[in-house]
C-alpha cells in the first residue's frame, strides 16, 4: 500500500524552507565578488532585469509544477514531467536531471559546509587569532584541507572529523522529515542567520577608518566601489551572462529542489505570493546583507588598489582568508568571526538538506519506501560519493562536480522546465493552475514573459554559455596534465550515476505499466 505523502506544517514553514534552500554561500560570497568583477553598480542593471525576466518566472514555474505533480503523488522531475506530458515516453528521463544535479552538488557542498562548522569552532577557541598575514591565513586553510602540513594541522583528520559531524547533522534533520525536520530547522536557522548578518553589517558600518592616515578607506567608499556603475561594462555579454548566472545560482531555480518542496503543498495553497515572498527574502539576504559586508570591509582594510585583486581571488579566498584575517584586526573580532561562520554554516545546512530531499522523495514516491529506508540508501550512496571531493580537492574534482551539477544541469533543467510549462502543458492551462488558490493576481504581462521571454532568455544563456565556457571545460582546456586522470574518473562516476538513476526511472515506469494493464 502506498504511503501517505508528508506535508508542511505552515505557510511560513514552506516559505522559510524555500528561502533557506536559496540563501547560501552565494548570497554572502559569490554575489559581491560577481558584482565587483562585472562593473560594480552597472552589474545590478542586468541583475535586476534577469531577476524580473528569469528568476521570478522560473520561481513561479517551479512552484506550480511542484504543486501540480504533488497532486499525482510525484515529488521529483521524472514523475512531474511525466504528468505534464504523458504522451511522450522520454520526457521523464529529462526529469532525471532534477535528481542528478542535487545529488552531485550535495557531494561537494556538504564538505565545504563542514569547513564553516570547523571555522566556527576555530573562531570560538581562537585557533587562528594570532595569524597576522593573509599568506599565513592561506596556509592555515590549506593545512586544514589537508593540502599541506604545517604547525596548525598535520593532515586531513580535523577536516574529516568536521565533515562527519556535518554529514550526521544533515541526516538527523532529514530523518525527521518535512514538517519536523526541514521545517523546524528553517524556522530556527533563518531568523538566527539574519540576526547574525545584521549584527555583522552594523559592525562593518561602525568600523569608521581604522587607519587614520587613509581617511578615504571607509564604509561609504567601500559601498561606492561595489555600487558606483561603470556603464561601459553593459556592452560586455560576459556581464549579462554573469548576472543571469547569479540569479540562477542564488534563487536555487533549475536544481529540482523547489519542485520537491512544493510537491508537499495542497491544491489550494497560494503559490504566487509564497513564491514571491521566498524570492524577496533571498534578495534581502543577497542585495542588502551580502553587499554590505565582504567588499566594504575588505575595502576598509586593504584600500582601492588591493580590493579588485582580492575580489578576483575568488569567493573561498574572501570567506576563509580575507574575512578571518580582518576579524583578527578589529575589537571583539573572534565574536564577530563566530557570527560570520555560524551565519554561513546555517545558510549552508538549510541548502544541503534541500539538495538531499529530491533523491529521498524519489525513493519514497516511486519505489514506495518509507523514510528510514529511503534515507538509509541516500546516506550510504552519498557518503561514498563525497569521498573524491574530500581527498582529491586539490586535483580539480570539486570544480568538475560544480560545473556539471551546479552549472550545466542547472541551466539545462531550467530550460526544460520553462519550455514544458509554457509550450507543452500550455500557457493558458498553466496560468490557471498557477492562480489556483492565489491571494494575488500576477500582472498579465508575465503571461507573455513566461511563454516567450523566459524560454528565449534561457536558450540564449545556454547557447552562449556553452560556447564561451562549456566547450573549454568539456575538452579540459584549463586542466593540468597531472589532474586530467582525476577529472576523467570524476566524469565516469557522474555518467554512471546518471545512467543508474535513468535505469531506476525505467524500472519504476515499467512496473507501473504492468500494474495498470493488470488492473
Amino acid at each position: 500500500m502506498k504511503h501517505k505523502r508528508q506535508s508542511w506544517g505552515s505557510k511560513i514553514g514552506i516559505i522559510l524552507a524555500v528561502a533557506g534552500s536559496a540563501v547560501g554561500l552565494g548570497n554572502f560570497l559569490r554575489f559581491p565578488v560577481q558584482a565587483a568583477q562585472n562593473g560594480g553598480g552597472a552589474f545590478m542593471i542586468p541583475y535586476f532585469i534577469s531577476f524580473l525576466l528569469l528568476g521570478i518566472p522560473l520561481m513561479w514555474i517551479e512552484w506550480t509544477l511542484g504543486r501540480f505533480g504533488g497532486g499525482f503523488g510525484h515529488g521529483t522531475g521524472p514523475g512531474i514531467f511525466h504528468t505534464m506530458w504523458q504522451k511522450n515516453r522520454f520526457i521523464k528521463y529529462f526529469g532525471v536531471i532534477g535528481i542528478f544535479g542535487p545529488i552531485v552538488i550535495f557531494t561537494y557542498y556538504t564538505y565545504i559546509e563542514s569547513w564553516l562548522l570547523g571555522y566556527t569552532f576555530f573562531s570560538i577557541t581562537g585557533k587562528y587569532s594570532g595569524i597576522s598575514s593573509p599568506e599565513t591565513m592561506t596556509g592555515f586553510l590549506s593545512g586544514y584541507q589537508g593540502i599541506i602540513r604545517n604547525e596548525y594541522f598535520s593532515g586531513i583528520g580535523t577536516a574529516y572529523t568536521f565533515f562527519l559531524i556535518t554529514f550526521i547533522i544533515n541526516i538527523i534533520v532529514l530523518y525527521h522529515g518535512i514538517k519536523h525536520g526541514i521545517e523546524k530547522l528553517s524556522k530556527v536557522a533563518m531568523p538566527v542567520l539574519f540576526i547574525c548578518g545584521i549584527l555583522i553589517m552594523l559592525r562593518v558600518i561602525t568600523l569608521g577608518t581604522p587607519d587614520l592616515s587613509k581617511p578615504d578607506w571607509n564604509f561609504i567608499n567601500g559601498l561606492g566601489f561595489l555600487w558606483n556603475p561603470n556603464f561601459s561594462a553593459l556592452k560586455s555579454a560576459k556581464v549579462w551572462m554573469a548576472a543571469a548566472g547569479q540569479i540562477f545560482f542564488t534563487l536555487s531555480v533549475g536544481i529540482g529542489v523547489i519542485l520537491t518542496y512544493t510537491s508537499y503543498l495542497r491544491k489550494d495553497d497560494d503559490i504566487v505570493l509564497s513564491g514571491l515572498t521566498a524570492a524577496s527574502t533571498n534578495e534581502f539576504a543577497e542585495v542588502i546583507l551580502g553587499a554590505s559586508i565582504v567588499i566594504p570591509v575588505a575595502f576598509i582594510f586593504f584600500g582601492p588598489e588591493q580590493i579588485m585583486p582580492i575580489a578576483k581571488s575568488g569567493s573561498f579566498n574572501l570567506g576563509f582568508v580575507t574575512m578571518p584575517f580582518i576579524f583578527n584586526k578589529i575589537h571583539y573580532g573572534m565574536f564577530f568571526a563566530t557570527l560570520w561562520f555560524l551565519l554561513l554554516f546555517l545558510s549552508g545546512i538549510t541548502s544541503s538538506v534541500s539538495l538531499a530531499q529530491p533523491a529521498i522523495a524519489f525513493l519514497e514516491d516511486e519505489f514506495e519506501l518509507d523514510r528510514k529506508e529511503s534515507l538509509g540508501i541516500f546516506a550510504v550512496v552519498c557518503f561514498i560519493l563525497c569521498q573524491p571531493a574530500i581527498f582529491f580537492l586539490a586535483n580539480g574534482v570539486v570544480d568538475e562536480l560544480d560545473f556539471w551539477g551546479g552549472t550545466f544541469c542547472l541551466v539545462l533543467f531550467g530550460t526544460c522546465e520553462a519550455i514544458l510549462f509554457s509550450w507543452v502543458f500550455g500557457i493558458d492551462k498553466a496560468w490557471n493552475e498557477m492562480h489556483a488558490g492565489a491571494d494575488m493576481q500576477i500582472p498579465k504581462i508575465y503571461k507573455f514573459i513566461i511563454k516567450f521571454i523566459t524560454p528565449a532568455f534561457l536558450l540564449a544563456i545556454l547557447g552562449s554559455w556553452f560556447f564561451q565556457e562549456g566547450l573549454p571545460v568539456i575538452f579540459m582546456k584549463n586542466v593540468s596534465q597531472e589532474n586530467k586522470k582525476f577529472v576523467i574518473l570524476t566524469r565516469i562516476i557522474l555518467v554512471g550515476l546518471f545512467l543508474i538513476l535513468s535505469f531506476l526511472v525505467r524500472i519504476v515506469w515499467k512496473r507501473k505499466t504492468v500494474q495498470s494493464r493488470s488492473a
